[in-house]
């Protein structure tokens, strides 16, 4: 299956339509460490490393997000990892990455309050990192695969409109952390994505 996402900072007016057409699925605490090396080679590709709750996860970019609205496979499987990196997986996993270079740069602890609306998955996340907080939400459809990912994008911008929501200088919670935190990572943002995306 293929994450197709849409990010959103809402009004509490917003919030509260929303809320009060979805069906609350529960809250949860999430704590994640994202990882990267010194040249900030897979954030730049817009590909993040985390590890969550313990297990390491990573999200892989499918095709562009002009739009604002981004798609993604992710992979939760060790070997799978490694192969895509390239690296050897004879060890730990963690092991093997830090001897490649892949440290981490950033942790993330958030609460998220989960609903369905309709066939849409709608996280409400509040985010805390040292010393600030960003909260983002997220409407987010499951493609079964890439030929599906254009309806499914169709499908979030229509909802999305018909709420009245706009994604216009929204950053998702890991590049409002750069942004905030690590000025030169953020530099090498801009120069790889282009300073619209950001």
């Amino acid at each position: 299956m293929i994450e197709v996402e849409k990010k959103f900072i809402l009004t509490s007016e917003q919030s509260a339509r929303l809320i009060a057409d979805a069906t609350l699925v529960g809250k949860k605490e999430i704590t994640d460490v994202y990882y990267d090396n010194a040249t900030y080679d897979l954030t730049r590709g817009d590909k993040w490393l985390r590890k969550r709750n313990s297990r390491f996860e990573l999200k892989l970019p499918i095709g562009d997000n002009d739009s604002g609205v981004f798609i993604y496979n992710e992979l939760e499987n060790d070997a799978e990892i490694c192969r895509t990196l390239g690296l050897d997986d004879s060890s730990p996993l963690e092991a093997v990455l830090k001897k490649a270079g892949y440290n981490p740069f950033c942790v993330c602890k958030t609460t998220r309050t989960k609903y369905t609306l309709g066939e849409f998955n709608l996280d409400l996340d509040k985010a805390e990192f040292d010393d600030f907080e960003y909260e983002v939400a997220e409407i987010e459809l499951m493609a079964e695969s890439e030929e599906y990912t254009k309806a499914a994008e169709r499908k979030i911008e229509k909802i999305a409109a018909s709420y009245g929501l706009s994604n216009e200088g929204v950053r998702g919670k890991i590049v409002a952390y750069i942004a905030r935190k690590r000025p030169q990572h953020f530099e090498a943002l801009k120069q790889a994505w282009g300073d619209p995306h950001l």
